[in-house]
């Protein structure tokens, strides 16, 4: 059975962007996937990148537009620029790590809904209330927000060290068998070629 690595940042435009479209993918190949939420700004120190509002003007413009037009193209509602942009990723990465631990919902929606609610909802991803009601959207235990929070540390920081060492340099990242790699949310039709064995 095919498997991916997902690594991504909970307050990731692009990851948002991915909607459902990677479970799909996996659905139709028979893929698992493991969900490794990062910090995207450390990881961007770590290799190279700057962080959006550090970039040259022309590079944060071009952002901007690319941003209007996959949300078009992609039929996704986006505000660009949403009140909590950045905000602590950490506590909304604990719970996803937390809850894949747990099973029993959609991990698939729980990460989407995150994204939502910073890219779509304009609610703080860093607040256990939006936290909370995300988990229970996604059939888990909103109480999983207050757990195995050493735990999810843990594995938030060794997710960052992984990414590094995997040459993961950016959100959304996937990584298949076989150190097969694809940067982005417009490279899944990649992605799912390459399960497929047609790429």
């Amino acid at each position: 059975m095919p498997h991916i690595d997902y690594y991504f940042a909970t307050i990731s435009p692009y990851a948002y962007l991915a909607g459902g479209r990677l479970e799909e993918i996996a659905s139709k190949q028979g893929a698992t996937i493991t969900y490794k939420p990062l910090d995207i700004m450390a990881l961007f120190a770590r290799t190279g990148g700057t962080s959006p509002k550090d970039r040259h003007p022309s590079r944060q413009e071009y952002r901007a537009q690319d941003m209007i037009y996959q949300s078009k193209m992609l039929d996704m509602p986006l505000n660009l620029a949403p009140a909590y942009f950045p905000t602590n990723m950490a506590p909304s990465s604990y719970a996803i790590i937390a809850a894949q631990a747990a099973g029993g919902g959609d991990l698939g929606a729980l990460t989407q809904s995150i994204l939502r609610a910073c890219w779509v909802e304009e609610r703080d991803v860093a607040q256990d209330e939006v936290i909370r009601a995300c988990l229970e959207a996604a059939g888990f235990d909103p109480a999983l927000a207050d757990t195995g929070l050493l735990a999810g540390a843990e594995t938030y920081a060794r997710n960052l060290e992984e990414a590094v060492s995997a040459g993961v340099f950016g959100s959304p990242f996937y990584i298949t068998d076989g150190d097969v790699r694809f940067w982005g949310q417009d490279r899944l039709t990649y992605l799912d070629r390459h399960l497929a064995g047609a790429l």
